[in-house]
C-alpha cells in the first residue's frame, strides 16, 4: 500500500510539473514600434487608393548613412549599404502611391549607360523637387530576463532617418523631418524549454522601414501642397504645345491658366530672389495628348490670343483654380 502511495504522489507530481513547463513556455514573437509613442503610423494615402490629380516630378538625391556602421558587416562595395536600403524603402512608397513621378538619382551612372547601349545621347528629366536623406542613428541591442525558472531574450533594432525636401529652382528646403523606428523580437524560455533565438538580421530592415513610415505621410503632404507647374515650348496652327502628359495627370478637356511671369526681385535680408505674383493673360484647354515616357506632351488651344511679341518662355501653365 505504501509503494503504491509514493508511486500515485511521484506520478502526480510529475504531472503537475509537466502542465506547469507548458503554461509557462512561449515561442518566438516579434514586434516594430511596440511602444505607443513609437508607433509607426502610415498615412491613408499610402494604404488606400490614390487620389487622382497632378503630379508633381521628384528625385530622391541621395540617403547616406551618417552612424558608424561605414565600417561594420551592414555596409556593401559603396560603404552605404543601410542608406541605399533606406532610399530604395522610401523611393517604393512615394512610387506606390501613385501620386508622383519617381526619376533615378542613385544610380544615374547605370541609366545613362544602358542609355548609351540603347543609342540614346541624353533623355534625363530634371526634377522639380529632390529628396535628400541620411541615417542618423542605427543600432542594436540584446537584454536578457532572467527569473527562477525562466529566461526571456530581447533583440532590439532602432533607426532614425530625416529627410529634406528641396525646391530644385531656387535650391531652398522647403520640409524637413525626423522620424525613428523601432523592431524587436522576444524569446521565452522556462526550465530550458522554449524557442532559441538566433541573431535576427530581419530586424535592422523593418527598423528602417518603421523609421521611413514616420516621415513619409508628411513629406507627401508637403509634396502636394507644392505649386503644380507646366510650360508652353511652342505654337502651331494656331494651338500650341504644353509640356506634360497623361502620366502627371492631364486629361483632355482639362481646363489650366497661362501666367505672364512676375517680376524677379531680390530678397535684401535672405539673399533669396522672390518671384512676384504672375498676371493672368488666357485659359488653356487641353485638345489633345501626345508622346510617350519622359516626352510626354499636350495639345492646347487659347481662349484669347497672347499678346504680340509674347515671350512663350516668359509664361508658366498653373492648375485653374
Amino acid at each position: 500500500m505504501k509503494n503504491h502511495f509514493n508511486k500515485t504522489k511521484l506520478t502526480l507530481i510529475l504531472a503537475l510539473g509537466v502542465v506547469l513547463t507548458t503554461a509557462c513556455t512561449s515561442s518566438t514573437k516579434q514586434t516594430v514600434n511596440s511602444n505607443q509613442s513609437n508607433q509607426a503610423v502610415i498615412s491613408p494615402t499610402i494604404a488606400e487608393a490614390p487620389a487622382m490629380g497632378l503630379k508633381r516630378k521628384v528625385a530622391i538625391a541621395r540617403f547616406t548613412d551618417e552612424t558608424k556602421n561605414s565600417n561594420s558587416i551592414f555596409v556593401n562595395k559603396s560603404f552605404d549599404n543601410i542608406g541605399k536600403q533606406a532610399s530604395d524603402i522610401l523611393s517604393a512608397r512615394l512610387t506606390d502611391s501613385g501620386q508622383f513621378l519617381m526619376f533615378e538619382r542613385d544610380d544615374l551612372d547605370k541609366v545613362k549607360s544602358e542609355q548609351a547601349l540603347n543609342g540614346v545621347t541624353s533623355s534625363v528629366v530634371g526634377a522639380d523637387y529632390l529628396i535628400v536623406g541620411s541615417i542618423s542613428e542605427f543600432g542594436r541591442k540584446t537584454t536578457s530576463e532572467t527569473g527562477i525558472f525562466s529566461r526571456n531574450k530581447i533583440q532590439q533594432a532602432v533607426a532614425t532617418v530625416n529627410v529634406r525636401l528641396i525646391d530644385t529652382k531656387t535650391g531652398q528646403i522647403i520640409f524637413s523631418e525626423e522620424g525613428s523606428g523601432e523592431a524587436r523580437a522576444e524569446a521565452n524560455t522556462t526550465f530550458g524549454v522554449g524557442e532559441r533565438a538566433a541573431f535576427d538580421s530581419t530586424l535592422n530592415d523593418k527598423a528602417i522601414s518603421a523609421a521611413i513610415s514616420k516621415v513619409v505621410s508628411d513629406l507627401m503632404e508637403n509634396l502636394l501642397d507644392t505649386p503644380w507647374k507646366a510650360y508652353l515650348i511652342a505654337e502651331q496652327d494656331g494651338q500650341y504645345i504644353m509640356t506634360g502628359g497623361a502620366s502627371q495627370g492631364i486629361s483632355v478637356g482639362d481646363e489650366f491658366t497661362i501666367l505672364q511671369k512676375g517680376k524677379l526681385i531680390k530678397n535684401p535680408q535672405t539673399g533669396l530672389m522672390i518671384e512676384l505674383a504672375g498676371k493672368p493673360i488666357a485659359t488653356a484647354t487641353v485638345e489633345l495628348l501626345t508622346g510617350t515616357g519622359n516626352n510626354e506632351i499636350s495639345i492646347v488651344s487659347l481662349d484669347s490670343a497672347l499678346p504680340a511679341q509674347t515671350d512663350l518662355a516668359q509664361l508658366v501653365v498653373v492648375e485653374k483654380e
